[in-house]
Parts: C-alpha cells; structure tokens; sequence
C-alpha cells in the first residue's frame, strides 16, 4: 500500500511561510505524480499544486506566484514551500501519489492525516 506522511504544519500569521513535506517510506516518489491537496472546515477537499515525474508543475490560481512545490529524490520527500500565508489558506492539507498531474489525477496513494496549517494573528 502506498503511503505518504505529512509534516511541516503550524501556526503563522499572515504573510508568514511554511514549508510543508510529504514523505514515503514504502515506495519510490520519483516514479510518481504527487499532489498537494488542502481542506478547510466545511469545505470540499481542494488541489493545490502537482508535480509529475519530469519535474513540471502545476498551481491552483488561488496560489499561484505565492506556493511552491518541488521534489528531492534523494530525501523521497515532496515540498510545498507556502509564502505570504493568508487566512484563507488555512486548512489541512495533504498529499497523495497519482500517475499524472492534471485531469488524469488518480489517488493511488491511502489518504494520511494531513498537516494542519493555522494562518491567524
């Protein structure tokens, strides 16, 4: 079974940064797609970014120039640097394994509990 865990959570205030991650211990991450997903109370879980297997990346208009996703291979760990925080990010937020990025999304990975992220003054 695929599992990923995530770290990097907190509480911040806004315009502050984070750096979330999201390891494997089971599997190579470099063969996959990994995308970063956030749900807020209330709310349908959301896609934030995707990163597929050639390194190319992809952002939910609502981060995009602020969040940054990478990958390091060697670590088998996905990043998702967050910057200049606002409080409508705040929420859970969570990784999964897929083929691709993109329409072709297809959650290969269990679902872990996710990291909260607070962005509060």
């Amino acid at each position: 079974q695929l599992q990923l865990v995530e770290s990097g959570g907190g509480l911040v205030q806004p315009g502050g940064s984070l750096r979330l991650s999201c390891a494997a211990s089971t599997f190579t991450l470099e063969h996959y797609a990994v995308g970063w997903f956030r749900q807020a109370p209330g709310k349908e879980r959301e896609e934030v970014s995707c990163i597929s297997v050639s390194g190319r990346t992809s952002y939910a208009d609502s981060v995009k120039g602020r969040f940054t996703i990478s990958r390091d291979n060697a670590k088998n760990t996905i990043y998702l640097q967050l910057n200049t925080l606002e409080p409508e990010d705040a929420a859970v937020y969570s990784c999964a394994a897929s083929g691709v990025c993109g329409t072709g999304f297809f959650v290969l990975s269990s679902w872990g509990q996710g990291t909260q992220v607070t962005v509060s003054s």
